[in-house]
C-alpha cells in the first residue's frame, strides 16, 4: 500500500501565517509558518507515520484550526451538514411561497361579488344613452 505524499499532508493543513492558504499553497517567501511545517511533515513521513496519525499530531499541537477541513466527528458534523440543510430549507420555503402565491391568483373572467354576468335591458339603455350623449 502506498503511503501518503508530502503534498497530500500539506494540503490538509492550513498555514498559520494568516494567509488563509494551505501549507502547500502558501505563497509567502520565507514564510515563518509553512517552511517549518513542511520540514516537520517530512520528518513524520520519514518516520513512517500514516496520514491520520500525522494530522492528529498537528491537531493536538496546534488545535483543530490547523486542519484545512473540519473533522467529521462530534460538533464539527454541523459544519458539514448546515450548508446543505440551509439550501434544502430555503428551497422548500421558496416552493411553498410560489405555490401559495399562485393559488391566490384571481381568474381574469371573475366578476365582483353580487353582480351578474349578462347585461340587462336597463344597462343596455343606459349605455346607449351615454353613447348618444357622447356622439352629440
Amino acid at each position: 500500500m502506498k503511503g501518503p505524499t508530502q503534498t497530500e499532508i500539506e494540503e490538509s493543513l492550513t498555514c498559520q501565517c494568516g494567509c488563509g492558504l494551505t501549507v502547500h499553497s502558501c505563497n509567502h517567501l520565507q514564510c515563518p509558518s509553512a517552511i517549518p511545517l513542511k520540514a516537520e511533515i517530512a520528518e513524520h513521513l520519514a518516520a513512517g507515520q500514516a496520514r491520520p496519525e500525522i494530522l492528529a499530531g498537528f491537531a493536538s499541537t496546534y488545535g483543530e484550526k490547523i486542519l484545512s477541513a473540519p473533522t467529521t466527528t462530534g460538533f464539527n458534523v454541523v459544519a458539514w451538514v448546515m450548508p446543505f440543510l440551509a439550501v434544502f430549507v430555503a428551497t422548500i420555503l421558496v416552493v411553498a411561497f410560489v405555490v401559495r402565491w399562485r393559488g391566490h391568483a384571481v381568474p381574469a373572467a371573475a366578476t365582483p361579488q353580487g353582480e351578474d354576468d349578462g347585461p340587462t335591458a336597463a344597462r343596455r339603455a343606459r349605455l346607449q344613452a351615454e353613447l348618444d350623449r357622447f356622439d352629440g
